[in-house]
C-alpha cells in the first residue's frame, strides 16, 4: 500500500514491479471529467506498456458491466487490471478478473474461492474515501434479474497493490463524500462488533474509525463549500492531510471486513439499493442509528465510544452514545434520516425485511435479527 499525495504518479512503477505490459484502467466517466484517467495515463506512458482505458463502470455495478469490462481486457489482450474510481469501479475490475481469466459469468463466483484458475495481478487506485474495496478480495456484483448484490471472493482477485492518494479525493462532490464517509465509518462500527470480529480485525477498525471521525465533518464542509463556490475556509495543506486521513481510515476500515465481516445494517441496507436504487452509503446511513440501539448491551462498543468520547462506559451506553453520534454525523453531511424520505413505500417493508434477513452479513450481527426484526428496524427508520 503506497499513501501519499501524488502517488498515482508511481503507477507506472508499480505496474512493472508486478510484471505488467498490457494495461486496461477499469474507470467511469465522472472520475475521467475528473481528470483522474489523464493522470494515470501519464504515469503509464512508459514506451513498453500498452494501456487501454474501460469507462463503462455504473453506480453499484451489475453482470453486464462486469462482461464488457471483462470483454474489454480480452481485446486488448490485457495481462494487468486497474481499478481507477470508487468502490464501483474497483469491485468492476476485480468482476472483470474474475470473468476474463477464468470464464463464465459472475454469478458463478457468487461467495469464496471459486475461482480455479490464475487471475490477473491488479491494482485498486480509490478516488473517494469510503467503500474501502481495495483493502478486500471481493466483488460486490448486482444481479441482473433481480439487482441482489453478490459477493464474489477469491485470495487471487485481491489487488496486489493499492495507491491511496489524497489529491484524488478533493474533486469529489460533497454528496459522494458523505455517503462514501458514512459507509466507510459503517464498516468500522459493525466490524468492530460482528461475530466474526478478532484482535486483528478491531485493530482496523478501531484505528480506522479514528481516522475516520477525525476527518469526516471538516472534509464535508470544505467539500460543500466548495460545490458552493464559498471558498475551502481551510488552508489546502490542511485539507490535504484531511483527505489522507479519510483515505486511511476508508482503507483501514476495508481491511477490518476483510478480517471479519459486517452486520445487520448492510443486511437492511442492500435489499434498499436493490428495489429503490439508493446510493449504498445513504442507504446503510439511514439504518444504522437503529441497528445500534437494537444490538445494544449485548455487543462490544465500548472500545469505539471510548476513541469518539473519551471515555468508557457499559455496552448499552455505549450502543445509545454511538447512535446519537451517528445521527448527528448523518445530519452534518445533509443525508436523509427516514426511508419515507428517500421514496421507500410503507407497504414494500415486509418484502424488503425477509430479503434483509436472508442477506450474508446479516448472519453476522451480533444479535441475532430475524425477518421480523429486520421489520421493526425498517419501521423504527420509517
Amino acid at each position: 500500500m503506497l499513501y501519499g499525495a501524488g502517488v498515482i504518479d508511481l503507477l507506472g512503477e508499480v505496474v512493472h514491479e508486478f510484471g505488467g505490459r498490457r494495461v486496461l484502467v477499469v474507470s467511469d466517466p465522472g472520475v475521467a471529467a475528473a481528470g483522474h484517467v489523464d493522470r494515470a495515463a501519464v504515469a503509464l506512458g512508459g514506451d513498453d506498456l500498452e494501456v487501454s482505458v474501460f469507462y463503462g463502470v455504473e453506480e453499484n455495478p451489475g453482470e453486464r458491466n462486469v462482461a464488457a469490462a471483462a470483454a474489454a481486457a480480452r481485446a486488448h489482450e490485457a495481462d494487468f487490471l486497474i481499478g481507477l474510481g470508487g468502490g464501483s469501479a474497483m469491485d468492476c475490475a476485480k468482476g472483470a478478473n474474475f470473468v476474463f481469466t477464468n470464464g463464465g459469468r459472475m454469478e458463478d463466483y457468487w461467495g469464496f474461492g471459486k475461482a480455479g484458475k490464475p487471475m490477473l495481478p491488479s491494482v485498486g487506485v480509490p478516488c473517494t474515501a469510503g467503500t474501502g474495496s481495495e483493502a478486500q478480495s471481493f466483488a460486490v456484483i448486482s444481479r441482473e434479474d433481480d439487482h441482489r448484490k453478490m459477493a464474489c471472493g477469491d485470495p487471487k482477485a485481491r489487488f496486489v497493490a493499492t495507491l491511496l492518494d489524497p489529491e484524488l479525493v478533493r474533486t469529489a462532490p460533497s454528496e459522494v463524500m458523505a455517503a462514501t464517509g458514512l459507509d466507510a465509518l459503517s464498516h468500522a462500527l459493525e466490524s468492530f462488533v460482528c461475530t466474526a470480529a478478532n484482535p486483528y480485525s478491531r485493530m482496523f477498525a478501531s484505528e480506522g474509525f479514528a481516522r475516520l471521525l477525525r476527518g469526516f465533518d471538516a472534509v464535508v464542509h470544505a467539500q460543500a463549500a466548495t460545490d458552493g463556490n464559498a471558498g475551502r475556509g481551510r488552508r489546502e495543506a490542511e485539507l490535504v492531510e484531511l483527505w489522507g486521513e479519510m483515505l486511511l481510515g476508508a482503507h483501514l476500515a476495508g481491511a477490518a471486513i476483510e478480517a471479519s465481516m459486517l452486520g445487520a445494517a448492510h443486511g437492511l441496507a442492500n435489499p434498499l439499493t436493490a428495489r429503490y436504487d439508493i446510493t449504498h452509503g445513504v442507504a446503510v446511513a439511514v439504518m444504522l442509528d437503529h441497528v445500534l440501539r437494537f444490538n445494544g448491551e449485548g455487543s462490544e462498543y465500548g472500545g469505539l465510544a471510548q476513541l469518539a468520547f473519551g471515555d468508557a462506559r457499559g455496552n448499552g451506553l455505549a450502543s445509545e452514545r454511538l447512535a446519537k453520534l451517528w445521527t448527528d454525523l448523518r445530519a452534518s453531511a445533509r443525508v436523509a434520516g427516514r426511508l419515507r424520505d428517500l421514496g421507500v413505500l410503507e407497504a414494500d417493508l415486509d418484502l424488503l425485511s425477509t430479503q434483509a434477513a436472508e442477506q450474508w452479513t446479516a448472519q453476522f450481527n451480533p444479535r441475532s435479527a430475524s425477518a421480523s426484526d429486520m421489520l421493526a428496524l425498517y419501521r423504527a427508520a420509517f
